[in-house]
């Protein structure tokens, strides 16, 4: 009998663990953190997207046996010079707080006509505190003035991905999880771990 390969998400947060696990679901027991008790909360000191999801995975990995995975994104938009970028939880004043990460987004963005933006996401995989492979996922797309649809999380309302006129919020996770940034670094990392086996 096959044993399926576990893989450690190096979060605490329930959406971005969800995510995953419904793209990747089948072929490696997804769990995160919450899973092991007593693990350190791993400080996100870098100033790029790399260097957090490499102090989270390489940390983290230290910790447990086996693989983890860890991810840093954010929505980086180009008429404010890539902000929120690596600030995107914490935008509004409190991390974690999307109504006011949105809300501080749309007094930045008001009067503004260049609304181009992406999210963009770097997965690394780390095992015994050694990066294995780093991976990037983008999804270019716009920002528009007001907060539609009721799925998703995080910059999801606001946000309409090239090609569509739905927020990621209307379009639904099975598109969400087909297009965005998050689901385009994942597929590296199982083309990656894929062909080690």
């Amino acid at each position: 009998m096959e044993i399926t390969p576990r893989l450690i998400l190096a979060t605490r947060n329930a959406h971005k663990t969800a995510e995953i696990q419904s793209m990747i679901g089948g072929r490696f027991e997804v769990l995160d953190v919450t899973a092991f008790p007593g693990l350190p909360a791993i400080e996100e000191t870098g100033t790029t997207f790399l260097e957090n999801a490499r102090l989270k995975a390489e940390g983290i990995s230290r910790e447990i046996a086996g693989m983890v995975l860890s991810d840093d994104s954010g929505l980086e938009v180009d008429s404010l010079d890539g902000e929120p970028g690596v600030w995107s939880s914490s935008y509004g004043g409190e991390e974690g707080n999307h109504s006011l990460n949105n809300e501080r987004l749309m007094r930045e963005m008001a009067g503004k006509t260049d609304r181009a933006a992406r999210f963009r996401c770097t997965m690394v995989l780390a095992e015994n505190g050694i990066t294995l492979a780093s991976f990037e996922g983008t999804v270019e797309g716009s920002i528009i003035g007001e907060r539609r649809g009721s799925g998703g999380f995080g910059y999801d309302p606001l946000f309409v991905p090239t090609g569509h006129d739905g927020t990621f919020s209307e379009l639904g996770d099975d598109v969400k999880n087909q297009l965005s940034h998050r689901a385009r670094a994942l597929a590296k990392v199982v083309a990656w771990l894929e062909s080690r086996k």
